[in-house]
């Protein structure tokens, strides 16, 4: 049953979701008492491709899940934790076009539910189980706290545009380093945050040179755990 139900959340939340806010770029500048247009936590816009991937192999995941791991064991304790976490990102695009203080509860709440996926995920079956949560989940670390540092700036809480950049990078690098801890063998969890941060050097640089400098430092760091990690686990993607 959970099989089932992981296959339709995955289709729901790659085909649905989009097609209910098919004009969605980012959240509106004016939709803030202090607008947001080209804040410097948000990454470059060519950073959202990964959305095919990540979109793609939660599908195939799913639909291999369904059709040849139905009764795996180890794939169970996964399923539930990512069923909810697609089933709040469905609706997701639509909120963000909307609220987007709702819409940062939300992809806080898909986070937390992505992270436990993957820690519950098989060690058996990297490619398929692992590999595909572990890179939801690290993108989702990124967009989180850049959708809190549009919030932060946006209604002027405390620091400004720049400031939020700054705390918020080094919040998304905090969890980025927390889930390397509790999955080593899940590189591409700490490259998805990797990618979105690579992305941030990209749109400020030239213009917003520490904001480019922390994200880049980020980057490497986390771009260093996925080499130490391959080395002492060379048999685990």
């Amino acid at each position: 049953m959970t099989a089932s139900l992981h296959l339709l959340a995955a289709l729901a939340f790659a085909i649905a979701g989009p097609l209910l806010a098919p004009d969605f770029r980012g959240y509106d500048p004016d939709a803030f008492p202090i607008p947001q247009g080209n804040a410097p936590v948000g990454p470059a816009g060519y950073a959202f491709s990964i959305w095919g991937v990540i979109y793609l192999w939660l599908i195939i995941s799913a639909a291999i899940g369904l059709f040849k791991r139905h009764d795996a064991e180890d794939w169970a304790p996964m399923r539930p934790p990512l069923i909810l976490a697609l089933a709040i990102g469905t609706p997701w695009l639509t909120v963000a076009t909307m609220n987007p203080v709702v819409a940062t509860v939300m992809i806080f709440m898909m986070l937390t539910l992505a992270i436990v996926a993957m820690t519950r995920a098989p060690i058996l079956d990297p490619w398929l189980a692992r590999a595909p949560v572990a890179l939801f989940a690290g993108w989702l670390t990124a967009a989180s706290f850049a959708s809190l540092g549009y919030i932060g700036a946006g209604y002027g809480i405390v620091f400004g545009a720049v400031g939020w950049a700054y705390l918020c990078i080094a919040g998304a690098l905090a969890v980025a380093l927390f889930g390397c801890r509790l999955r080593p063998d899940a590189p591409l969890f700490p490259l998805g945050t990797a990618w979105a941060l690579v992305a941030i050097v990209v749109k400020n640089w030239g213009t917003e040179w520490g904001v480019a400098a922390l994200a880049g430092l980020g980057a490497i760091l986390l771009l260093w755990l996925i080499f130490k990690n391959s080395r002492q686990q060379p048999h685990l993607i």
